[in-house]
């Protein structure tokens, strides 16, 4: 098999992100791409009390295990299989479960980090960024926490205006002058989706 094409997906909490990279996975064969999450590699916090975890700054590069990650992503390239951690967001915990992933022609890799960090930048052969007005990706972000995530509304608002605006301003705005591709107005801009899917097209055939 030819080495995985890499792939990167970032750009801000709710940006749309998750719409832009379902688009590419169900473009195509399933077996032909891979999908991983940077979130997955959340450090296990289970040693701290649930106080203390909910203190943590979660939109910080320090929070992630991203050194892992690219050691799976170098395992991946290298024609062997990778467990991805599981992590329970309502906890803050890793479960101790793994998902199995297994090489593929093409690898996509998805969070608001995943350009900010050099070694996995490097390890990159497409960088995509994602992008959206601050209201509208707030206005996602706490819509998924309160359905998907087991959060309260004022926790939601705290985290938001204590760690995520100025993370993103700090570490995930700037991220963007790396990406080779920018998506304007997320998954919403049917003529930039339509482009990377174009895109992986040609590649699986090449």
């Amino acid at each position: 098999m030819k080495q995985p094409y890499l792939i990167g997906v970032a750009g801000g909490s709710g940006s749309g992100k998750t719409t832009v990279v379902t688009e590419l996975v169900q473009s195509v064969a399933p077996e032909s791409v891979a999908l991983i999450h940077h979130d997955a590699y959340y450090r296990d916090f289970s040693n701290l009390s649930v106080e203390d975890r909910e203190k943590i700054n979660f939109d910080h590069p320090d929070a992630l295990e991203t050194d892992l990650l690219v050691r799976h992503l170098q395992e991946l390239a290298d024609g062997r299989p990778v467990d991805v951690p599981v992590y329970d967001f309502t906890t803050h915990t890793r479960t101790g479960e793994v998902r199995r992933v297994e090489p593929t022609r093409v690898v996509i890799v998805d969070g608001i980090l995943v350009l900010a960090d050099p070694d996995l930048r490097r390890m990159l052969d497409m960088k995509v960024y994602v992008d959206a007005d601050p209201d509208i990706r707030f206005i996602r972000r706490l819509e998924r926490d309160l359905m998907e995530r087991g959060r309260t509304l004022e926790s939601v608002i705290r985290q938001y205006t204590t760690t995520v605006r100025p993370m993103h301003l700090e570490f995930v705005e700037p991220s963007k002058r790396y990406a080779d591709i920018i998506v304007p107005v997320g998954g919403h801009n049917r003529v930039a989706v339509d482009m990377l899917v174009a895109t992986l097209r040609e590649l699986l055939t090449a």
